[in-house]
C-alpha cells in the first residue's frame, strides 16, 4: 500500500501516513475552508490501510495540532472515531496528541477525546 503524505498549508496540517511503519502523523494547523473535503483522502487510505492491517499489528498515531476549528474538531472526532472502532475490533492503536503546554485549549481538546475513546491507548504528550 501507498504511503499518503500531504504537504501542510497555511490552514490544513501535514499528513504523513507510512503504511510498513503503520505510522500515521498529522502536524500543523487545521482550519480549512471545508474540512470534510480536505480530509475526504485521509478517511479513505485509513479505511483501505486498516482492512490490510495482521491481525494484532499495532498502530502508532501522531497528533501534533497546534490549532482545530470547529469543524476539524468534528472530523478530528471522526477520524478518532474510526480507530476507535479498529481498536475494539482488536487492532492495537496507540495515540499521542501533542501539545504546547502555553495552548491550554488543545490540551483541553485532548484530554476530552482520551476520556470518549477508551479502547485507545491515548497520551497526553507536552511538547517541549
Amino acid at each position: 500500500m501507498e504511503n499518503l503524505i500531504v504537504e501542510a498549508t497555511r490552514s490544513s496540517p501535514a499528513i504523513r501516513f507510512d503504511a510498513e511503519q503503520r505510522c500515521l502523523r498529522l502536524s500543523g494547523e487545521s482550519y480549512p475552508e471545508n474540512a470534510a473535503a480536505f480530509y475526504a483522502p485521509v478517511f479513505a487510505w485509513l479505511k483501505a490501510f486498516l482492512v490490510t492491517l495482521a491481525p494484532g499489528a499495532a498502530v502508532r498515531v501522531e497528533l501534533d495540532i497546534q490549532y482545530l476549528n470547529s469543524s476539524s474538531t468534528k472530523v478530528m472526532l471522526n477520524l478518532l472515531d474510526l480507530l476507535e472502532q479498529a481498536a475494539q475490533d482488536g487492532t492495537p492503536i496507540a495515540v499521542e496528541w501533542y501539545y504546547d503546554p502555553d495552548n491550554e485549549a488543545m490540551l483541553e481538546c485532548g484530554q476530552d477525546f482520551s476520556e470518549e475513546l477508551t479502547a485507545l491507548d491515548f497520551h497526553l504528550m507536552e511538547r517541549s
